[in-house]
């Protein structure tokens, strides 16, 4: 039985998948945050992941030389196996402990160069890698010159946060100061970070989106699937449901596939699971960016219910030096889907009707919906939704039937519009 050290996780769906899997790959955690508030906080109504954890243990994980100090002496304690977190602002720091302490683990600044968007662009750029034209500036004269530059519209990006947060569409340079202020505003991230103000402009790419799902082992990167994906909260980019497999040609299947493989290739990414986005354009296919670690919004359910593949687990096996079993198994599942309950507008939520009926719904396996009383913000990022519900089918129309079943549900609130 392995022995994995957890530093810092999400508080959504992989707070509990990611400690469910290393169970069930018969693997123990030792769970290590500076802030333990920040998970009771998100008191979930199910029993909480950490009571899963062999040990909890607070340090500061933010200051990376001190706590590669503090996990050499821990391993000399309790002697791990691998080290691991789901959350994108510690991957690099994951890795950079990981060889440290002479354990398996991805090239910290590989994980870097894929975490960062300004280093993803640049790095792919150079190697050839198909993507939108981009620019990278750090005060207002110069974003306002690049936008002019390039051209509107253009989709305005922070190069260090996650979940579509302040990523926006911009169509003028007054949407685009609006833009740059709201970022400026934001100087420390949700984990107390000093966030780059590095600002990413790219052109905007019109054509579906889809990701790529991918491990890569000894240098060789495994195809997974592909999944697609729906936006919508236009200025913003707001995933509001996926359904994997994504139903598309042979030939954008392989334009995706090939684009993501090179991607990875490019940024120097091995022993890892990466979840690639892909811009399927008239002019083919654009890199959006890579995630060097399981997709979020659940996306690894819907995969683990069509091929069996339990993406999670494969994550924990790779931080341990376990080669992974990727093999397909038969599900009798065609497709799954998610598809997520976006708030109209913000405000306190006095109830969401037709909850009642998707426990008895024959189509639903999964589903959550915020309670009476939950403050819905504005629906400007993958932070806003107010619940899902997941469906499979035999073949290949769970995306259908997921979005009928959230288009029943009715969102009440307790004030009226002001």
């Amino acid at each position: 039985m392995a022995h994995l050290l957890m530093i810092e996780s999400w508080v959504g769906a992989m707070s509990s998948l990611l400690p469910r899997a290393i169970h069930e790959s018969g693997h123990r955690f030792t769970f290590l945050t500076r802030d333990l508030r920040h998970y009771l906080r998100a008191a979930p109504a199910h029993p909480h992941p950490l009571l899963a954890a062999d040990n909890v243990l607070t340090a500061e994980t933010n200051d990376v030389p001190a706590l590669l100090s503090y996990a050499e002496r821990l391993h000399g304690v309790l002697a791990f196996d691998g080290v691991i977190s789901s959350c994108d602002y510690y991957l690099s720091t994951v890795a950079a402990v990981a060889a440290h302490l002479g354990l398996p683990g991805p090239d910290p600044l590989a994980v870097e160069r894929a975490y960062r968007k300004d280093l993803t662009r640049t790095t792919t750029s150079a190697a050839g890698v198909p993507g939108p034209r981009f620019a990278l500036t750090r005060d207002w004269p110069a974003t306002a010159k690049a936008a002019a530059e390039l051209g509107y519209p253009l989709v305005v990006k922070p190069v260090d946060l996650c979940a579509g947060m302040h990523v926006r569409e911009v169509r003028d340079e007054a949407a685009l100061r609006e833009a740059y202020q709201a970022l400026e505003a934001f100087p420390v991230n949700a984990r107390g970070q000093e966030r780059v103000p590095t600002v990413l402009l790219e052109e905007l790419l019109v054509g579906p989106e889809v990701s790529v799902e991918t491990v890569t082992a000894a240098g060789t990167t495994y195809v997974i699937g592909v999944t697609d994906k729906s936006l919508a909260g236009r200025p913003w980019f707001v995933e509001s449901g996926h359904m994997f497999p994504a139903a598309l040609s042979d030939a954008d299947r392989g334009a995706a596939v090939d684009t993501a493989v090179s991607a990875i290739e490019a940024l120097g990414l091995d022993h890892a699971v990466a979840h690639t986005e892909v811009k399927l354009t008239a002019d083919g296919p654009r890199l959006i960016e890579v995630n060097p670690r399981p997709a979020g919004n659940r996306i690894t359910e819907l995969v683990r219910r069509v091929t069996g593949i339990d993406l999670p687990s494969v994550f924990a096996d790779l931080a341990v030096g376990r080669q992974p079993d990727l093999r397909a198994r038969e599900t009798g599942v065609g497709s799954a889907a998610i598809s997520f309950l976006l708030p109209p507008r913000a405000g306190v939520v006095a109830g969401i009707d037709g909850v009642e009926a998707l426990a008895a719904d024959p189509e639903v396996v999964d589903w959550a919906a915020k309670p009476a009383g939950h403050r819905a913000g504005e629906p400007t990022s993958n932070n806003s939704y107010l619940g899902h519900v997941m469906v499979t089918s035999p073949d290949g129309d769970a995306r259908t039937r997921a979005e009928r079943v959230v288009g029943a549900l009715d969102v009440r609130y307790a004030e009226p519009v002001a």
